[in-house]
Order: C-alpha cells, then sequence, then structure tokens
C-alpha cells in the first residue's frame, strides 16, 4: 500500500449554486489515480465506519477518496429533501470529481442505504465519468421496497429513520430541543396511540423530515417515481456503468437489491453479492447464529478488485455473477444468475394447524385426503396482534428462533417432511394464497423457517402484503441454505405483524389512518388446495 498525503477538506458548487463540503484522501505520488466517491446523508464525518474498511484504507490501494456531505447536511448548504436533488447534485459532484488533480478522469461510487441509492439516481443523469458503482442494501422503486411492501405502509422502520433524519435537521438549524425530543423518541417510540402511525412527536416529523409526505401518498403516486432509480433505468443503461450490488438475507432493503439486479444485468456488466447479514453489521453473528468465518465481511476487498479493473484497467478476475452466502453450509455459492422459485409446495391440515404445529403440512403435492382439501381458519385479534420474530422484520434480525412464535394460535403453520438427504434452496421464494372471509381486506405475513433437528425454528425469508378474498400474490425476498438431512422446511402464516406495519382494521378502510376503535377482530379462511402454494428455488447439488 501506498502514503497518503494529510486529508484536505475541498468545496464545488452545484448548477444551482448550492455548495457542498468534501474531505479528500489522496495517495502519494504523480498519479494520475481514480477517484471514489460517497455522497453521505449522515455527515462525512462517519465516512465508511458502519460497514466498510475507513477511507485511508481505499486511498492506500491507489484512489483519490472523496467523502461529501450531500446537500442541507454536515456542512453543505441547502434544504435536504430526501431524494429530490441526489441526481442532479450527484452528477454535478461526479464531474468535478472527475476534474480533480492527479485525477485520471474516472469516478466510481460505493456505499450502502441511502448512500447506495443515491448511486443510480446519479447514474440515472448519464455523468460520463461514472464508470463503476457498488450500491449495497437499496431502495430501487421507493413505494414497493422502502415505504412500501406490497401496498402495507412500513410503519415502525419509516417512524425510526424519520426520527433519526429529523433530529440531525433540527440540530443543524440550531433547534436543539427538538433534538433532544426526537433522541429520546428514537430510544422508545410507543405505537400504543389511537393512531399508531401518527406518533407523539408526529408534529416534529412533519416540520423536519419526509415522513408524513411518505404515509401519505399511496404507492403508484408519481413521486415515488420522482425519487426512485426504476425510473431512470433507460438512462442507466444508456450509461452502462459496471455494478456490483450487495445485500444481505435479512435486510430490509434485500427487495429492492434484488429487483435491481433483475433489471441492470440485461443492460450492463451486473454482479451480485448476498451475506447473511442484516442492514448492518456484516458478520459471523446473525440472530441466534454463528455462520462461521466466511460470513466475516470481504466486501471492502471485493470491491477493491471491482474498482481496479474498471477504472484502472486492470485484468478482471474470473468471478460468478452471483455469490450468495449458504447458511446452511456456511460457506458461499457460486452462480450464474438468480434463480427464482419453481417448484411447488402446497400447504394442508386437518383444521387445527394455528393450534397444533403437528398438523399442518408442507408438501409437494395437494394430499388425496378430503379433510386436507378444507380450509384453515386463521384470526386477528387486535388486542393481541402477532409480532415480528427475528428474520427481516425482527429486532434482533436474522435465524432467531421463532418456535414460540409458531405455536400462537393466531399462527398458522405447516411443516414439511424430514429432508432425505442435503438438498440447496437459492433464490427468491413466492408464495401464493387463496382466502375466503367476510372482510374487504386484511393483511397477510408469511415466513419460511427452517426447523432443525432440535426443533428449533429459524426465519429463512418472509414477505408481508394487503389482501384481500380470492388469491394474493406475496414476493417472500430470498434466501440461499442447504437444508440439511433430518431438517425440515415450515411456512407460517398470521394476519398482522405488529408494530412493523399498523394492524389492518378489516373495514376496507387504509391501516395508515385506521384508529384503534376501528380495530376489530378478522377471521379469515386459507383455502387448502390447488390454488394455495409455495415456489421455492430447489437446485439440484452436486454429486
Amino acid at each position: 500500500m501506498v502514503a497518503l498525503k494529510p486529508r484536505r477538506t475541498e468545496t464545488m458548487l452545484t448548477r444551482d449554486g448550492i455548495r457542498l463540503v468534501a474531505d479528500i484522501w489522496e495517495p502519494e505520488g504523480e498519479g494520475p489515480f481514480p477517484v471514489l466517491l460517497m455522497r453521505q446523508a449522515y455527515g462525512r464525518r462517519i465516512g465508511t465506519s458502519l460497514c466498510y474498511a475507513p477511507p485511508e484504507w481505499y486511498a492506500r490501494h491507489g484512489y483519490i477518496v472523496v467523502m461529501q456531505d450531500v446537500r442541507g447536511r454536515g456542512d453543505s448548504g441547502g434544504e435536504f429533501i430526501l431524494f429530490e436533488h441526489e441526481a442532479e447534485d450527484g452528477a454535478d459532484t461526479i464531474a468535478w470529481a472527475a476534474s480533480l488533480p492527479r485525477s485520471n478522469g474516472r469516478v466510481g461510487m460505493f456505499g450502502f442505504s441511502f448512500q447506495g441509492s443515491n448511486q443510480l439516481l446519479a447514474a440515472g443523469e448519464k455523468p460520463e465519468a461514472l464508470k463503476a458503482i457498488a450500491p449495497a442494501m437499496i431502495g430501487w422503486q421507493l413505494d414497493r421496497d422502502w415505504a412500501y411492501e406490497n401496498g402495507a405502509f412500513a410503519m415502525r422502520a419509516n417512524i425510526g429513520w424519520a426520527t433519526q433524519l429529523a433530529a440531525e435537521t433540527a440540530r443543524l438549524k440550531g433547534d436543539y430541543d427538538t433534538q433532544q425530543i426526537l433522541f429520546a423518541a428514537s430510544r422508545g417510540t410507543s405505537f400504543n396511540g389511537r393512531q399508531p402511525t401518527v406518533p407523539a412527536h408526529d408534529a416534529l416529523l412533519a416540520k423536519y423530515s419526509h415522513y408524513t409526505r411518505w404515509r401519505d401518498t399511496p404507492p403508484g403516486d408519481a413521486y415515488w417515481d420522482k425519487i426512485s432509480p426504476a425510473s431512470r433505468l433507460s438512462n442507466i443503461a444508456e450509461l452502462a456503468p459496471a455494478v456490483l450490488l450487495i445485500g444481505g438475507w435479512y435486510d430490509s432493503h434485500l427487495p429492492g437489491t434484488l429487483e435491481a439486479y433483475r433489471a441492470l444485468s440485461s443492460h450492463m456488466p451486473t454482479r451480485l453479492i448476498v451475506g447473511p447479514w442484516a442492514h448492518f453489521p456484516w458478520d459471523r453473528h446473525i440472530g441466534d447464529v454463528d455462520v462461521g468465518d466466511d460470513a466475516i465481511t470481504d466486501i471492502d476487498q471485493q470491491q477493491i478488485r471491482f474498482f481496479d479493473h474498471w477504472l484502472k484497467s486492470e485484468p478482471e478476475q474470473q468471478v460468478a455473477p452471483v455469490r450468495l452466502f449458504d447458511m446452511g453450509a456456511c460457506q458461499w455459492q457460486d452462480l450464474q444468475d438468480l434463480p427464482e422459485g419453481n417448484t411447488q409446495a402446497f400447504p394442508s391440515g386437518n383444521g387445527r394447524a394455528a393450534i397444533d404445529t403437528r398438523d399442518g403440512a408442507l408438501a409437494p403435492r395437494v394430499p388425496d385426503d378430503a379433510l386436507a382439501l378444507s380450509e384453515e381458519s386463521l384470526t386477528l385479534d387486535p388486542w393481541r396482534p402477532a409480532a415480528p420474530c427475528g428474520g427481516s422484520f425482527g429486532f434482533p434480525g436474522g435465524p432467531v428462533d421463532r418456535a414460540r412464535t409458531d405455536a400462537r394460535s393466531d399462527v398458522l403453520t405447516f411443516t414439511t417432511a424430514p429432508q432425505t438427504s442435503d438438498r440447496l434452496l437459492a433464490g427468491t421464494v413466492t408464495g401464493c394464497f387463496e382466502f375466503e372471509g367476510e372482510y374487504e381486506s386484511f393483511d397477510i405475513h408469511a415466513t419460511l423457517s427452517r426447523v432443525d433437528g432440535q426443533g428449533k425454528v429459524h426465519p429463512m425469508a418472509e414477505g408481508y402484503a394487503l389482501a384481500k378474498p380470492g388469491q394474493t400474490l406475496l414476493p417472500m425476498r430470498g434466501t440461499c441454505l442447504t437444508l440439511q438431512k433430518g431438517e425440515r422446511l415450515r411456512l407460517s402464516l398470521s394476519l398482522a405483524c405488529f408494530p412493523v406495519f399498523p394492524v389492518n382494521p378489516g373495514t376496507g378502510g387504509s391501516p395508515i389512518t385506521a384508529t384503534l376503535d376501528q380495530q376489530r377482530v378478522t377471521t379469515v379462511h386459507l383455502k387448502c388446495g390447488s390454488g394455495t402454494y409455495l415456489l421455492l428455488p430447489w437446485l439440484k447439488q452436486e454429486s
């Protein structure tokens, strides 16, 4: 590695005259060097500290590293309006970074979450100098994979993130009393008010954050296209930067990461890495499980090899387009593409699948037994709605034993027979569920878990959606896991996941605006038969 010059701070002006501030690290020597850029919403001083090696590490690999405060954050000027200036400001910053002294004119971007999505927004402006991006754990179409999930408002995550952003906005404006109130709220937000989506600090969120707009703007509104990378796909494809997408099996943003891969991979060089991680940190310990040394993040090394090729023209290493961490075998699996569920599994029971976890079955074929072709009753009592347990929605997330949650009488469970040999499940999972009921709408929470030899039930993939009588198609994220001989799969279904999502009142009215007095006991009937099934991505194991 090379020696570094002292860190320096520089400013630039956007096309509309806003001053943006950045810290710069660069190697000693004449260069020229490519530029690695991260545009931060949390203050440039935080740099890469949550998931990546520090900026100095990247600079010592022969890069000019730029950490910039986005508009209205840190020391940068202007007003921070979530995602609305990131495309143009990002393109302006890329042009400025490419023109830095000793730059070779090639720019790459990296970062996760907000810092990941803003790379794609900038790419949609087609900045010529942008040659490679590494977005991690991102939103792609924000009304489908960030603010909402299959039409259901992501209440807890939206309030939590908005509270964090609002507290920083209040601090930057010198409103320290409000910052303290929001800080306290972030440590103990209650969802037990008359209208759970309106927390006690709602007025402060409306003043200092995007929360009210996201809550009150329905999916499909033109607003979401304005701030979503998905709407810029044609421009991104025209620029065609190399793309390294990074996700986690238990990351809340996994659907966006996977959709971005499917959208981009046919237009430009695109690689996908999905590890056994939640949003952060990226380590071997997730939920109740230690998945081994191989799970400790090597994303820094992966990114350096990726950027060395696309920004320095070094020889390309032959790697598979898709690299998935197998949470059963505790090792990485290399694939040529991201599989989709293609093998049906049918739930069935004898009418007691919500009472006895031994009653419900999950099998490759619809049983011939007439009793098994009946229906299973599923009830929501708003006084005690089902809560998350591990997985993508729980806290802590990941493979946390949900056996006690499955034992609740408002959770249906359907379990396979023990596996007769080791078998790899890798890719996305989809559920199709046929319901009957007198209610105009209800919610459905589906979880696919591994049941090990000791009876522990570890979630693998889950999904949530607004539903109504008839068939509901429910995307359930993805997974990669070698199911060992003797282990089983389990599908769990409930009508709530509170407070991750607000309780559906069952009246046909919006769960977002529903008040406690409007919530009612809801009972629906799952129709077991050919219209209710999972699509599982089983892969044939190599001998």
